[in-house]
């Protein structure tokens, strides 16, 4: 049975960091691309990052760009999402989800797999 963990959401003032973990079992981890993901309330589940098999190509929402940075170590299955200079716009609940493909996709349609998700506040 595949399982997606994601730890390390919290509470943290505007400006501060926050670093996610996703710890993924029950797949070949080293062979799905990998895709953080956020829900605020009342809003629709947006593409935040995503990382492709071997972390040779990575992706991010123009909202992120140049604060947030994907990684993985397919040696502990796990994926990270280290999030920097946090705004109270990035308060949400973040998931991480694996997809077989081999392409980043934006598109949550893409990725057959996801976890419970975390909570993310950032206070102003």
């Amino acid at each position: 049975q595949v399982q997606l963990v994601e730890s390390g959401g919290g509470l943290v003032q505007a400006g501060g960091s926050l670093r996610l973990s996703c710890a993924a079992s029950g797949l070949s981890f080293s062979r799905y691309t990998m895709g953080w993901f956020r829900q605020a309330p009342g809003k629709e589940r947006e593409f935040v990052a995503g990382i492709s098999w071997i972390g040779i190509r990575t992706d991010y929402a123009d909202s992120v760009k140049g604060r947030f940075t994907i990684s993985r170590d397919n040696a502990k299955n796990t994926v990270y999402l280290q999030m920097n200079s946090l705004k109270p716009e990035d308060t949400a609940v973040y998931y991480c989800a694996a997809s077989r493909g081999s392409l980043i996709e934006s598109a949550r349609a893409s990725y057959d797999y996801w976890g419970q998700g975390t909570q993310v506040t950032v206070s102003s």
